[in-house]
């Protein structure tokens, strides 16, 4: 009987495992790092990042640590199970929190040669600080290039997570479908359907379930204002817009699953469609088959990018191309590396890229299907399954 679907605590301090081993080959005394996924990462911790800095500790003897505002102490530990948590009492207030930080960290023997992420707390939600160098007069070195490739190969616990994430986003964007009509508003159908799919994925797995997201509680699905004309936008925000006969549709569906993230978007007609809106469905499926055939373990990222680009100038059809054909995909709803020109990573078993080449034409609407596909040792499984074909995703008048 499954009793849990977190990522173990055995998996989490594997992670930190190779955090430490990476720290000690660059000869580092310790390594801080202050963003909330690379905390969620390597300790479990999901919080709400705000202007109260919060950092996750980690010294040359492998001892953990938090640092966090007092709001957050009991929090943390619950979530970490560390045995340190160290807290400062507000900011802004006296003493900085970075002073405090400062104090830890010589504390933990974390000095002078520290590994970060960044150099400090980022400057966010009117935050202000001074830098990790200038607080602990240390010599930082970053190491966000290692945390992120860490990240890009996924766990079988993690493809796990994306995979349950994917049955909950294919009924989310189902009940979107379901609702969608002329005379309806995109809010009205689009909380319906979150709404539903929510309850019923807590009908089936009650307290299994967390979301370990800042943002969202459960699944969800809608159209973020990409409706008629608009969704030639790619990345528009929704408006209320009410549905008509002959608008082009796109999606997206999704639901946070322990903090890992799947994609879903599919482009759907109001009414029959015209002969051009066909056409460039069409053309929108067949870059994304081609964007399928060229994942490949040691392919290049830019190659895939490349294969869909090719496509584009073959038919005539760059000016209809604004963006790159997908990213990773993870503890982030978007992580690299990026299915573009400009990156030219190894393509690696494990990995979970969004597959989403689309084409814009101002006068008509945007056409883009997304689906999640898992990198294997002989090309891509996809994750999502919802229909692709457009009789399927035409809605009846």
């Amino acid at each position: 009987m499954i009793t849990s679907m977190a990522i173990t605590s055995a998996e989490f301090a594997a992670r930190r495992r190779r955090l430490l081993d990476h720290v000690e080959q660059l000869d580092l005394d310790g390594a801080v790092l202050f963003d909330h996924y690379y905390i969620l990462y390597f300790t479990g911790f999901a919080f709400i990042p705000t202007e109260r800095p919060i950092a996750f500790v980690l010294n040359r003897s492998g001892d953990p640590a938090m640092f966090v505002p007092r709001l957050e102490s009991e929090h943390a530990r619950a979530r970490t199970g560390f045995e340190r948590v160290e807290h400062y009492i507000e900011y802004p207030f006296q003493p900085h929190p970075m002073e405090v930080l400062t104090g830890l960290l010589h504390d933990m023997g974390i000095n002078p040669r520290v590994g970060a992420d960044q150099d400090g707390y980022p400057w966010i939600l009117g935050y202000r600080g001074p830098s990790l160098t200038d607080a602990a007069g240390a010599s930082v070195q970053l190491l966000a290039g290692f945390v992120e490739d860490l990240m890009a190969i996924k766990s079988e616990a993690e493809i796990a997570l994306i995979k349950e994430s994917c049955v909950w986003g294919n009924l989310a964007h189902r009940l979107l479908q379901t609702y969608t009509r002329p005379g309806a508003t995109e809010t009205e159908v689009s909380q319906r359907a979150g709404f539903e799919a929510t309850l019923s994925m807590l009908a089936a797995l009650g307290p299994l379930y967390q979301a370990q997201d800042p943002f969202a509680d459960g699944p969800g699905a809608g159209y973020r204002g990409q409706i008629g004309r608009n969704a030639a936008i790619p990345h528009a925000l929704a408006g209320n817009i009410t549905f008509q006969s002959g608008d082009v549709l796109v999606t997206g569906a999704g639901c946070p699953m322990w903090g890992y993230n799947s994609e879903l978007e599919r482009t759907m007609i109001v009414g029959p469609p015209s002969d051009r809106q066909r056409r460039m469905f069409e053309h929108m499926v067949a870059l994304q088959d081609i964007a399928f055939a060229a994942i490949k373990p040691g392919a290049r990222c830019s190659d895939v990018d490349r294969a869909t680009r090719a496509y584009f100038e073959a038919n005539d059809l760059m000016q209809y191309w604004k963006h790159h054909t997908g990213h990773a995909i993870g503890l982030r709803y978007h992580e690299g590396p990026f299915l573009d020109l400009g990156d030219d990573t190894e393509v690696r078993p494990g990995m979970v890229f969004t597959v989403e080449p689309g084409l814009y034409a101002p006068d008509l609407g945007g056409f883009r299907h997304s689906d999640t596909a898992l990198v294997t040792d002989n090309g891509v499984e996809l994750l999502t399954y919802y229909p692709r074909d457009l009789e399927s995703l035409t809605i009846p008048l």
